[in-house]
């Protein structure tokens, strides 16, 4: 098995059959494609300036499943978290979920880990801030963030 590549931006290994990071570049499709995933999760937009062109195309050439579930920065809702949940939930592992900077994805497998997996909020947190806290209290256009991670009722 290759070596994880941690020049990708904001690579994270989170498991055996999880990975994460920012924006992939075009030959990270067969550098992911030697690690053995199987699945790419892909949460940014496609208009992003950084978005890997015909990302999707790219992977399904290279035999790796994909899923887009595009979530606006400044707009994150609770169905792109349940489809993100389902997402990596069916489909084939392992799995690599990324966006641009790996923001999006920390605070979605925070969710994850405290809502789903019943992992301790403070091991969850940890792992979310390697790579970013959107609860910063000095970033007020990150209020829709801390809305988008707090605890739901129910």
């Amino acid at each position: 098995m290759s070596t994880d590549p941690a020049d990708i931006r904001g690579w994270q290994r989170l498991s055996n059959d999880v990975t994460t990071s920012g924006r992939l570049e075009e030959g990270d499709v067969a550098r992911l494609a030697a690690l053995g995933v199987k699945q790419v999760v892909n949460l940014a937009l496609d208009s992003h300036p950084e978005a890997l062109a015909d990302e999707g195309g790219k992977f399904a050439a290279a035999g790796i499943a994909y899923t887009h579930i595009p979530v606006p920065f400044d707009a994150p809702q609770d169905a792109h978290y349940a489809a993100f949940r389902a997402a990596v939930a069916a489909g084939p592992q392992p799995v690599h979920v990324h966006c641009i900077m790996n923001w999006r994805v920390s605070a979605f497998f925070y969710r994850l880990h405290r809502d789903e997996l019943g992992m301790p909020e403070a091991e969850a947190r940890a792992l979310m801030v390697q790579q970013w806290e959107p609860d910063a209290a000095d970033k007020p256009e990150w209020a829709v963030w801390a809305d988008f991670i707090a605890p739901k009722a129910g």
